[in-house]
């Protein structure tokens, strides 16, 4: 979701559609996997997508300056990216309802704040890397073991695994590669 940080040439970045992470209030939480994921941390803190990401494009010096999403999405960014501009462009009523505000509104709301988080990237000195604690929370006790195949990766309880990275761009990349195998343990190749 943030390919290309790495190289040098971003100056700011926006998050566009984000959502609160898995285990939260929010339309359509989650974090990476819509079911199979119950919770994420990261050295102790319930991370959604927006926090993890926020993470890496730190350790690069580059700021997250607009987040737009349903107004739990925006609340999220308020703790992992205080200086951005939010937008939310429907109200949490649960998972799967919304009262959304109208699309010639938000399109609006979006160009506008787009316009003036341009003033916003700026890239600041890189945050000190790790090292960082992840921990995953599956919804079944089958995709913990799957998990641990990640080299790395241990169960620390029956549903759980965590691992420890440096940077946050190794960590990132090790919960693709849980993700990744966690998604395809399904139980037709158990059984």
């Amino acid at each position: 979701m943030i390919e290309g940080v790495q190289h040098g040439d971003v100056d700011g970045i926006a998050f566009i559609g984000y959502h609160a992470g898995a285990g939260m209030e929010g339309v359509l939480a989650h974090t990476y996997l819509a079911n199979q994921i119950t919770g994420v941390w990261v050295d102790g803190v319930r991370a959604s997508e927006g926090l993890l990401n926020s993470h890496v494009v730190a350790e690069y010096g580059v700021p997250v300056v607009l987040v737009t999403g349903d107004d739990l999405a925006c609340e999220d960014a308020l703790g992992y990216a205080p200086g951005a501009l939010k937008v939310a462009v429907k109200d949490h009523v649960s998972r799967y309802a919304a009262v959304c505000r109208t699309p010639a509104r938000t399109a609006a709301d979006i160009r506008s704040a787009a316009k003036d988080a341009a003033a916003l990237a700026v890239r600041h000195e890189p945050v000190a890397a790790g090292p960082h604690t992840v921990e995953v929370e599956f919804d079944a006790e089958h995709l913990s073991m799957a998990a641990t195949v990640v080299p790395g990766v241990r169960r620390v309880a029956e549903r759980k695994v965590a691992y420890t990275s440096d940077t946050m761009y190794e960590g990132i990349r090790t919960f693709k590669a849980v993700t990744t195998i966690a998604s395809a343990a399904v139980e037709e190749q158990y059984g």
